[in-house]
């Protein structure tokens, strides 16, 4: 699919009998690799009206009760990632990501991050506008603490009537609407900042020592001997001090989590280079607990991920 043309799905194209098999390419195709399965038998419909305004994404979908379901193993396939809003206009849906659920009315809406495991359910018919933006347009560092949770009265009510609008005007004139994309990211970057002030979050000064410590350990893990003693050594911490600014997370766990994204990019970007380069180049010291360590996080093997 053209992702920068106007496009139009529907399983009333295929026979009904194909019509559930049909949906998931074109849900695949117009957002991210999917998995998904109808919540109830019998005949399945669902159509996708999808609209691009510059590099953002506005996708209407309207469709009969399902879970879908973004899996480590379909995260490995690809280097998308996108930042993603569901925002509720019919029936009710359930966004669950990051270990938390966000419950959706006609009017909430909810982000959740494609580079991580989530699951969207609809137990009934649903109508939903979601809203697609590579990351990198708004300069997110981390969106953990912003996903799956439900914006509805106050702040985050502008979000849904600006966008609902804005995927109106853009189905009928889209090339008008293409000036409004700098008003579209800065106010969906505002929406995520306000998700993100849902919850208290760590005070400046944690919230910096983590900053510098990512840092250092992205400068630094192709050493494999980077552990947590040099990590606060680097930042000028005590390890206790550490363990509190990651948890509930381990430092160790971050690492490994840094060097395994790394090494899938590379994976990607340089399908010639040899596995064992790349495990070196991110800091493993054997390649056989390269490929374990990336089974484990990703579901598949560095081979596999090349020839997905």
């Amino acid at each position: 699919m053209d992702r920068q043309s106007r496009v139009e799905l529907s399983t009333a194209q295929v026979p009904a009998a194909e019509a559930f098999a049909y949906w998931r390419e074109m849900i695949c195709e117009t957002f991210v690799q999917l998995s998904a399965a109808p919540v109830a038998g019998g005949a399945f419909a669902g159509r996708i009206e999808h609209v691009p305004v510059g590099t953002l994404e506005l996708s209407t979908v309207v469709a009969r009760g399902q879970v879908v379901r973004r899996t480590r193993s379909l995260i490995a396939r690809g280097a998308d990632e996108y930042l993603l809003a569901s925002i509720q206009l019919r029936g009710r849906g359930r966004v669950e990501q990051d270990g938390r659920v966000a419950e959706l009315t006609s009017g909430d809406m909810a982000f959740y991050d494609s580079t991580r495991p989530y699951t969207l359910r609809f137990d009934d018919d649903f109508r939903q506008l979601v809203v697609q933006v590579p990351k990198h347009e708004l300069a997110l560092r981390d969106t953990r603490a912003l996903t799956a949770r439900a914006l509805g009265p106050g702040p985050g009510q502008v979000v849904p009537a600006f966008f609902t609008s804005l995927a109106g005007a853009a189905k009928d004139s889209p090339h008008t609407s293409a000036p409004l994309l700098p008003h579209a990211l800065g106010l969906l970057s505002a929406a995520a900042s306000f998700a993100a002030r849902t919850e208290p979050g760590p005070d400046p000064a944690r919230a910096l020592v983590r900053e510098r410590a990512v840092a250092f350990i992205r400068r630094n893990l192709a050493d494999p001997r980077l552990d947590v003693d040099r990590v606060a050594r680097a930042c000028r911490v005590s390890r206790r001090t550490l363990y509190r600014v990651f948890a509930p997370d381990s430092v160790a766990a971050e690492i490994r989590r840094i060097r395994l994204d790394h090494a899938r990019a590379l994976l990607l970007e340089h399908p010639d280079r040899p596995v064992a380069t790349v495990a070196a180049r991110c800091g493993f010291d054997s390649e056989s607990g390269f490929h374990r360590a990336f089974r484990a996080e990703f579901g598949t093997t560095p081979g596999g991920t090349r020839g997905q």
